[in-house]
């Protein structure tokens, strides 16, 4: 039980960092592109990158893992954890298996997205 409460508090502070981030953004540069998200991104990926670097140099208890890594930087944003898989995919020599990542994740994700609006128009149309 211990171990949810370290992801919980960690999930608590990234979703309030990803709603001030991307609302900031969004103040500064107004506007249709995502701007905000993509900050969001970038930023979760850096800081993975340094988190992940800093776990390999160093002994990090398996809770301050957890917080930082699931909960804070999960809540952040589900691209940092993305953009390491790749990675370490990248760095095992899987050229393949990381390639089939990005593209099934972007493409098949985009497409799940819509699937899932046509899915939910289907349903709330047999409500009414």
């Amino acid at each position: 039980m211990s171990n949810l409460v370290y992801i919980a508090a960690g999930g608590v502070i990234g979703a309030i960092l990803r709603y001030t981030v991307t609302g900031a953004v969004f103040r500064l540069v107004p506007g249709a592109f995502p701007w905000g998200t993509l900050l969001v991104n970038i930023t979760g990926c850096l800081a993975i990158g340094a988190v992940w670097h800093l776990f390999e140099g160093f002994y990090i208890t398996p809770n301050m893992r957890l917080f930082l890594m699931v909960g804070l930087l999960g809540a952040y944003t589900t691209f940092s954890s993305f953009g390491l898989e790749t990675l370490n995919l990248l760095r095992e020599g899987e050229v393949g298996h990381a390639l089939f990542y990005v593209l099934a994740s972007n493409i098949i994700g985009v497409a799940a997205v819509y699937a899932g609006i046509l899915v939910t128009r289907g349903l709330t149309g047999l409500l009414r």
